[in-house]
């Protein structure tokens, strides 16, 4: 079969009940909306583009990038739930919990370690840190996965600003084998306590915290994201065992452009939030929304016809959601690098604050072309062949009884 025939025969077959594909693309265009939020903190490039000689500027996309933060973490509760939402229709035995704690620590505490490792050596070499309570709370809160609770270890770490999305994760692995059976169980019932305890959650912080920075990401106000995740995954199993047709696909990529739009308005939104306090006012307020058509495109994408899905699914994207952890958790920390370090050289002291939309260029270029080698570097060199140690010397283990 040649190449244009495989793939148009992939691109026909009803997605995966074990694998959804279209994830890799939702998840790259997450991570890489983020990074674009935290380059251009430091690049100050204004992006916009000229369509059919009209002038659209991308400000509000770029200013609020932010908030697909929440788009990860609802990728994150659909792929973790969708072993459990396939034995509903499949049968089999329930996953481990020992099983997927070791499988997650596998994957991501080495590479968090790595980097904590480098982060701290850094630190120490420069000096950063202003006292020794500083720098002793810094790293034992990190070790920890804590340190969103302290205010100098979340805002003025030394050690990655991008670790507090992964200190949140694991305190959702923490939680999840017993959130996951709960869900299978009571699917209804344990998504409505999920949800209303979120809503519950940031509605008593909004009015009763005058300063909302330690508390607008914490855990419980996540839990409807990574609810409507799971919930996803398992209207998903209903749909895939029942084999979506012509209809389906059409219907569904009309829904993926109409969720697009959606998504701007929302985006838009949150991008005219004044001040520091209203936008994290904001981005709790617009959660539920994110979250609600984050889910309807994570469903929609993955019935949708075959131009969307090999959008969202080929080499490129399975690339790109391949090295997505390590490329997150190094793009911002490089980003600052390369601008402290003046390796884009620019006539000017602060090029990005002076305009040098020549500099702001190149800068932001190579903080995606450095981040990205790093990113693929560290994934193939070290976080793949680490866990797959681990997990072999786990399961040899397990063997043994």
């Amino acid at each position: 079969m040649n190449p244009l025939k495989r793939w148009l025969s992939d691109a026909k077959t009803p997605p995966s009940l074990k694998y959804v594909d279209t994830c890799d693309g939702l998840r790259a265009m997450a991570v890489l909306l983020v990074a674009w939020f935290h380059i251009w903190q430091q690049s100050w490039l204004f992006p916009g583009l000229t369509l059919f000689g009209r002038e659209i500027s991308l400000d509000p996309l770029v200013r609020s990038g932010y908030i697909w933060v929440d788009m990860m973490i609802l990728i994150s509760g659909f792929c973790l739930y969708l072993p459990w939402a396939r034995m509903r229709y499949e049968g089999g035995e329930r996953p481990s919990p020992v099983d997927f704690y070791v499988k997650r620590l596998a994957r991501i505490h080495p590479s968090y370690l790595l980097t904590i490792a480098v982060m701290f050596a850094v630190a120490l070499a420069t000096d950063a840190y202003w006292s020794r309570e500083h720098m002793l709370r810094d790293v034992l809160s990190h070790l920890t996965y804590t340190h969103m609770f302290f205010y100098d270890a979340y805002y003025a770490s030394n050690l990655g600003g991008a670790l507090w999305t992964l200190a949140l994760e694991m305190q959702l692995y923490l939680l999840f084998p017993l959130i996951a059976r709960a869900f299978y169980k009571l699917p209804a019932t344990t998504f409505a306590a999920m949800v209303g305890i979120a809503l519950a959650f940031r509605g008593w912080v909004g009015v009763h915290i005058p300063d909302v920075s330690l508390w607008f990401n914490q855990l419980p106000a996540y839990l409807d994201t990574f609810a409507l995740g799971m919930m996803a995954a398992a209207v998903h199993a209903w749909i895939a065992q029942r084999r979506s047709n012509a209809l389906t696909r059409i219907l569904c990529s009309l829904l993926c452009f109409v969720i697009a739009a959606l998504f701007w308005q929302v985006v838009r939104r949150q991008a005219g939030n004044p001040g520091v306090e209203a936008i994290r006012l904001g981005q709790m307020n617009n959660r539920l929304s994110m979250g609600l058509l984050g889910a309807a495109l994570l469903l929609c994408s993955a019935n949708a016809g075959l131009i969307l899905r090999r959008l969202l699914s080929n080499r490129l994207t399975k690339f790109l959601a391949a090295v997505s952890l390590q490329f997150y958790i190094w793009h911002q920390t490089i980003a600052v690098w390369i601008l402290e370090y003046r390796l884009i050289p620019s006539p000017f002291e602060n090029p990005n604050w002076e305009g040098d939309h020549a500099w702001q260029v190149k800068y932001t270029i190579a903080c995606f072309a450095v981040s990205l080698i790093v990113a693929a570097v560290l994934t193939y060199g070290f976080e793949h062949p680490v866990a797959k140690r681990l997990l072999k010397a786990w399961n040899a283990k397990r063997k043994k009884g």
